[in-house]
């Protein structure tokens, strides 16, 4: 997929500058003693590791083992396994196949930095649209197996890490192995029978030369969809004749006229057997729109972790991964009568309807290709001087091509492809960066450096017919007919070959008006088609000290330069204060800034959304459009954020225990603003009127938009709670070792702005959800039983109770719920390992939808963070050398 030339522009500047060194710090280091494991990290601080007892501020770390007993293969799961405060959606629908959006303490994706190697994690190239607008990491192209350990600092961190650490910081450390090694298959199914998933993964380490080491690791995943949903039955379309609105769609079409719903169920055999055959749906599932986990078609992921000691005493070192998945879901069904399956009269006079290439309607599949590539080189040291120096260059590039299938673009009527290329994303970054740090004899550590940063997001362009505007967006396009309902010379020219034209009849389908573009998702057109980037210069220093011995204390300063935002500065303060050699109490003040990423900036989107109950089109404009401006878009700004954070550490009866508060003040919240409603009907008021605006802004197939959104900066808003971990082993001498461990979190999101300040951006159902629809209170409770060979692990994971709304009226509360996860493992020998176990076990669903907010046999909502697939058993064998 990658372009030749893109590929070499992307890796010549970051080869030349090998000989230079990486930024950050060396990956963590496990010190092993005789009766405990001490862990380092090396995130939070931009000097030297620290251990997590002596760290100011709260970082789980997590180690291989650790990631070893989680059941996820996927590191998006993984983390939400371990972190009780990052949570991932489980997508039933349309774009999650793609990247899924995360939030940690209560904040999208794109407000949590991720780190590989103390190194930024370049942006992926695909924009969520279909949540709260995130462009961030795909944390999920870091294969599992690639992992030595997990950082995961829950503090605001932009005064040391630079933008978009505001909710904290995920620093994946590298396995750096030079012998041995690990491989791994899995293979599960979820107890309804479907959803399939195998999943191979290894990684081996290797020397380079005598003083290196090379460790290389991979994965491939493969998982089927899953239908979790009911069966299509709305008024307007009910596919069930058991539904409840199956009465009300028989009354609908009785009046309505023969063309418009030529194949309705009560009129066309031939309809009825392609529809019982589930022809409409190209995916899996007994259903004509399925809803569940999307189709995995498969996944590669590989990795890579090399360095090397050179004679002067420095190392130079390097990193990169190359990644590609491909994915697909479905889109809502398109129904006889439905706007996209109407009959239209062709050049030679005859009818043409959709039906006549998909017998039972089509419901449309979007499938995205994504290829990503990174490479990362650095040299490191200290000179004579005792300045500590680290040099880096990286370069790294995603591409997600979208297509469209078992679809139609309407307007080309007979003519019209069934597969399309709709258009792709290319987030590409390059980064130069320099560290240093020096430790005073008198203590202090200085730390400092400087980055400069390249980021551009391309929006391409699909293939012609994916957005070509064909004849049928007009009423009689070919000149049959006259205004007085007359024939004219070419229409009775097609009446005298056979054609059953009727001019004087209003419904007669040479009137008919159909979209331009593909049926679900559209092609990308020129228009909003071209390269957003921008450039950035940031130089920063931290200082830190022990005071006293019992006193460290840390601060830091990093001013921000951007070629289109201009300067700002952040800091940050931070300390801890060991009461007792078991007591001690941290705190952290500080602020960060988050730019809007040039994807944000740039990206449109126009697709299915429910609106009132009804699948309506959706559009998404960027704010640097006429489109978008034509409805009030001002350029996007910066958000800046003020974090706070107290707690303490202890070690009371053998239990380690932490406990944090934390409070994080956010202005100038960048969000997709709720869909503004678009009509035709003079009648409509602002509705009409934003019709106008996007038809004088050229939008294409503007009659046939019901929505318009884009991005703002809206809103301020607080985010606040508290993070507990408590940790303890069990000895039970010839009976093994139990260890437990307990994780909480709890994250209230409200607004700091005036209702009537939100309520410009914000409609009532979307204020209510930001503050109700996610658990506010969620928590992870795991025992892990090892003796002699065997190991058994339980986890329990609760999910507080929230509620949902229609309209910010109608409200329905959502019970609490509890998964639990078991596994049994088993070592054959010092080399090979089998394990079996079962995702929630009791086979546990969340509350169904009771108050027909989703539509179209959807139960479970479009985005949510609980498990809604029922219980899923697995096996697998790990083979160590």
């Amino acid at each position: 997929m990658f372009r030749k030339t893109k590929t070499s522009w992307l890796l010549t500047p970051v080869i030349s500058l090998a000989t230079m060194t990486q930024v950050g710090i060396s990956p963590a280091v496990m010190a092993e003693e005789a009766a405990e494991i001490e862990q380092v990290i090396v995130t939070g601080s931009r000097g030297r590791p620290r251990t997590v007892s002596d760290s100011p501020v709260p970082i789980d770390v997590f180690s291989a083992q650790d990631i070893e007993a989680i059941s996820f293969t996927d590191t998006n799961d993984i983390l939400q396994t371990l972190v009780p405060s990052y949570n991932v959606s489980r997508s039933n629908f349309s774009g999650g196949s793609y990247i899924r959006p995360a939030t940690l303490r209560g904040l999208q994706s794109d407000k949590t930095l991720v780190l590989v190697n103390s190194k930024r994690r370049h942006r992926s190239p695909y924009v969520d649209f279909n949540d709260q607008g995130a462009h961030a990491a795909d944390v999920a192209t870091i294969p599992g197996v690639a992992i030595k350990n997990i950082e995961v600092l829950r503090d605001g961190a932009g005064a040391q890490y630079g933008s978009d650490a505001i909710a904290g910081i995920i620093n994946f450390i590298l396995k750096d192995n030079r012998e041995g090694g690990a491989f791994t298959v899995d293979v599960g199914q979820y107890d309804a029978g479907d959803g399939d998933s195998f999943n191979v993964q290894g990684n081996i380490g290797l020397p380079l030369t005598e003083n290196g080491f090379i460790s290389i690791s991979g994965e491939y995943t493969q998982a089927d969809s899953t239908s979790r949903g009911e069966e299509y039955c709305e008024a307007f379309f009910c596919a069930d004749p058991n539904g409840e609105q199956y009465q009300a769609f028989l009354d609908r079409v009785a009046t309505r006229s023969s063309y418009a719903f030529r194949g309705a169920v009560a009129q066309d055999p031939t309809f009825l057997t392609a529809f019982n055959n589930h022809e409409p749906n190209s995916g899996d599932g007994d259903v004509v729109q399925p809803w569940g986990q999307p189709e995995l078609e498969g996944a590669l992921r590989l990795f890579y972790n090399a360095g090397i000691d050179l004679d002067n005493g420095s190392e130079l070192y390097s990193f990169g991964n190359y990644s590609y998945s491909e994915a697909n879901n479905g889109n809502f069904y398109r129904y006889p009568g439905h706007r996209d399956v109407r009959e239209t009269r062709q050049a030679d006079g005859s009818i043409w309807s959709p039906l006549d290439i998909f017998p039972g309607a089509f419901s449309p599949r979007t499938f995205g290709e994504v290829e990503d590539i990174s490479l990362l080189v650095g040299l490191r040291g200290e000179w004579d001087n005792g300045l500590a120096y680290d040099f880096s260059a990286r370069g790294a590039e995603g591409e997600i091509e979208f297509q469209g299938k078992n679809t139609i673009n309407p307007s080309l009527g007979a003519a019209t492809p069934t597969s399309f290329s709709t258009g792709n994303n290319v987030n590409t970054e390059y980064q130069l960066q320099a560290d240093f740090t020096y430790e005073f004899e008198s203590g202090p550590l200085l730390a400092f450096g400087a980055s400069w940063l390249d980021e551009e997001h391309e929006v391409g362009t699909g293939d012609a017919a994916s957005s070509a505007v064909g004849p049928h967006v007009l009423a009689d396009p070919f000149g049959f007919c006259n205004d007085d309902g007359t024939s004219t010379a070419a229409g009775a020219g097609v009446i005298a070959n056979g054609s059953t034209l009727d001019c004087s009849n209003s419904s007669d389908p040479v009137f008919t008006q159909v979209a331009a573009g593909t049926s679900a998702g559209g092609g990308t057109t020129a228009e909003f088609a071209g390269t957003f980037d921008r450039q950035s210069t940031s130089v920063y220093a931290d200082l830190s000290h022990y005071v006293t011995d019992n006193l460290f204390l840390q601060g830091a300063v990093r001013l921000e330069d951007y070629d289109d935002f201009g300067t700002e500065t952040v800091w940050k303060l931070a300390g801890k204060l060991d009461v007792t050699d078991n007591f001690g109490i941290r705190a952290s003040a500080g602020t960060s800034l988050r730019a809007p990423t040039t994807g944000q900036i740039g990206t449109s989107n126009i697709s299915s959304r429910i609106a009132n109950g009804v699948p309506t089109e959706r559009g998404l404009f960027p704010t640097v459009s006429l489109a978008a401006q034509s409805l009030g878009a001002l350029p996007l700004e910066p958000e800046f954020s003020d974090s706070y954070t107290i707690g303490f550490t202890a070690e009371v009866a053998n239990i380690d225990l932490t406990l944090d508060f934390y409070k994080i003040d956010i202005e100038d919240r960048t969000f997709i603003i709720s869909p503004l409603s678009v009509s035709t009907n003079p009648t409509a008021g602002a509705s009409y009127d934003r019709f106008l605006a996007l038809q004088g802004a050229g939008v294409a197939n503007a009659s046939f938009i019901g929505q318009a959104s884009f991005y703002a900066n809206g809103f301020d808003s607080i985010t606040e709670g508290f993070d507990l971990v408590a940790s303890t082993p069990i000895d039970w001498g010839d009976n093994g070792v139990t260890t437990l461990t307990a994780s909480v979190n709890y994250t209230k999101n409200e607004f700091d702005s005036p209702v009537s300040q939100v309520s410009d951006f914000l409609n009532a159902e979307d204020r209510f959800d930001y503050e109700n629809l996610v658990p506010e209170l969620r928590g992870v409770i795991t025992a892990r039983h090892d003796v002699d060979k065997l190991s058994l692990v339980t986890r329990l994971i609760y999910f507080g109770d929230s509620e949902n709304t229609t309209n910010g009226t109608n409200r329905q509360e959502l019970n609490d719920i509890w998964y639990t996860d078991l596994e049994a493992q088993y070592r054959l020998n010092d080399s090979i390992r089998l394990s079996a176990g079962a995702r929630n076990l009791f086979d546990v669903f969340p509350e169904t939808d009771k108050l027909n907010d989703y539509c179209c046999g959807n139960v479970y909502g479009f985005q949510t963070n609980l498990d809604y697939q029922g219980r899923y058993f697995y096996a697998r064998v790990s083979y160590d050398f």
